[in-house]
């Protein structure tokens, strides 16, 4: 019964930040690209500021905890299936979507924080666009990550 309510929880997160990675492609960098390139620089540093947040940390860093917890836990009981499942779903997340958070989307996020925002529109908008395009293909791979390892998620829960 424990193994079950923690693998419940582990979904619980791994939906919850599929869906943080999702609502981003789904509306906010579009939405930021009808402002003014200046006013969407302000904006997005705005927002990876509040990001850090105690509503965010479990799902993005509980997450493959979680999932390596429960697929120990799975394998301990018998449920060998399972247990590689959500084995899976934790490297899937960790390397398609913590690994490039870490290495690509906080880097991009802090340079961004860190350029003057004095600049004048033409160079604004270079910057804007060079950054929300790149920074919005890796979110797409971060969401396609996260989803993956959702869908293993619920594998592992039909097997358990």
């Amino acid at each position: 019964m424990v193994l079950r309510v923690f693998a419940v929880i582990s979904l619980l997160l791994t939906g919850a930040i599929f869906g943080f990675f999702y609502a981003w492609i789904c509306s906010t960098i579009w939405g930021l690209n009808m402002l003014s390139p200046d006013a969407a620089i302000k904006a997005m540093n705005a927002m990876n500021a509040s990001v850090r947040n105690i509503v965010f940390f479990p799902a993005f860093f509980l997450t493959p905890v979680s999932l390596i917890a429960v697929a120990s836990g799975a394998y301990f009981s018998g449920s060998i299936r399972s247990g590689r499942l959500f084995l899976a779903a934790a490297l899937i997340y960790v390397f398609g979507a913590f690994m490039p958070t870490a290495l690509v989307n906080v880097p991009m996020n802090e340079a961004l924080a860190n350029m003057t925002i004095v600049l004048n529109p033409a160079r604004a908008d270079a910057v804007w666009h060079a950054y929300a395009e790149r920074w919005q293909l890796w979110n797409i791979i971060r969401t396609v990550a996260s989803g993956v390892s959702l869908a293993c998620v619920g594998f592992a829960l039909i097997y358990l």
